[in-house]
């Protein structure tokens, strides 16, 4: 093959993103880019989804051992079949689907280790049903599969702004006790070396303090004392960064003018405003691992499944992105 294809693992059965694919895959945007894909999901699900939501595609189905040697048929949905039990296309969400996502990545980690995968994709999981608290995220779990456990980066990515938390999945009352300056560094790196590999840009960065204001009525709070011993490491590395600044204000237009990346301390911090900014017009990419992981910016939204309504741009962006980085 000479352009890899990109691999997707669908996820969570019974979410709304094979409904997000079938839109994507029926758009003119795929058709015109002709884009190689490799699906990885139950083909029977597959099936019975697509014929509940009216669409109509051929499916091709591949052997996961013979990856090397086939050509895809982009007029057909290419398919790694994988065996999942259930008796209606649209259900509930639940633990009974654990060792079927489970072994959907299996299959595509050891596709992206042999090289043959430009980049992967994952459809939104249930962290609750599928981690059991074993991982704060899909992050964090994939960054085990592929040991590089502690080298993660969450990057929600918008070619106008992106925000990463350095907490990710935890509680809030634990995010004080997690943060530390090693920490903060060793992610700002991370995504500078991202954005001047990747993006071909040296970004400007801004750090969020912890507390309302950056302040506190404890003079050992954790602007002094962790975050900006942080920021005076990474400029001593010339990365462009300031702060910190009060979350508060940061968002606000004038303020983003000059900004490529803000680094928040927790998950909402971060991921509200940009949601509220971008919509679905964001992506989250994995940094980090020995390949690109890509997740669009949604949960599996049991609730609209099979009503035909979800938004597919945050897929179509994160297929755009691999694109560009893959210079085709």
């Amino acid at each position: 093959m000479k352009i890899k294809p990109i691999i997707i693992v669908a996820g969570e059965p019974y979410s709304v993103f094979l409904e997000i694919f079938f839109k994507i895959v029926n758009s003119s945007f795929f058709k015109k880019y002709n884009i190689p894909i490799i699906l990885i999901c139950s083909k029977k699900l597959l099936k019975m989804q697509m014929k509940k939501l009216n669409f109509s595609f051929k499916i091709n189905c591949l052997e996961k051992n013979k990856l090397k040697k086939l050509v895809l048929d982009n007029s057909k949905i290419n398919i790694i079949d994988v065996n999942l039990n259930f008796k209606k296309p649209f259900g509930k969400i639940s633990e009974k689907s654990s060792n079927y996502i489970n072994s959907c990545f299996n299959i595509a980690i050891d596709i992206m280790k042999k090289k043959i995968g430009s980049a992967l994709i994952n459809g939104p999981i249930s962290k609750k049903h599928f981690l059991k608290g074993n991982f704060d995220g899909i992050t964090e779990f994939l960054a085990s599969k592929t040991h590089k456990k502690n080298h993660e980066v969450m990057l929600i990515y918008n070619k106008s702004l992106s925000v990463s938390p350095v907490t990710t999945h935890i509680a809030i009352k634990d995010v004080p006790k997690k943060i530390t300056t090693g920490l903060i560094v060793k992610k700002i790196r991370t995504i500078n070396i991202f954005y001047k590999n990747i993006i071909k840009k040296k970004p400007n960065f801004v750090v969020a303090g912890l507390n309302p204001h950056c302040e506190s009525k404890y003079k050992e709070n954790e602007e002094n004392l962790i975050i900006k011993p942080a920021i005076k490491i990474c400029q001593k590395l010339k990365i462009k960064i300031k702060g910190p600044f009060s979350a508060d204000t940061i968002f606000i237009n004038n303020n983003l003018k000059k900004i490529d990346v803000i680094i928040g301390m927790y998950h909402d911090q971060v991921l509200a405003p940009i949601k509220t900014l971008y919509n679905f017009n964001a992506i989250n990419i994995t940094l980090g691992l020995p390949f690109i992981r890509i997740s669009p910016d949604h949960g599996p939204n049991n609730k609209m499944i099979g009503k035909n309504k979800s938004n597919p741009n945050s897929l179509k962006e994160a297929l755009i992105f691999i694109k560009k980085i893959n210079g085709n």
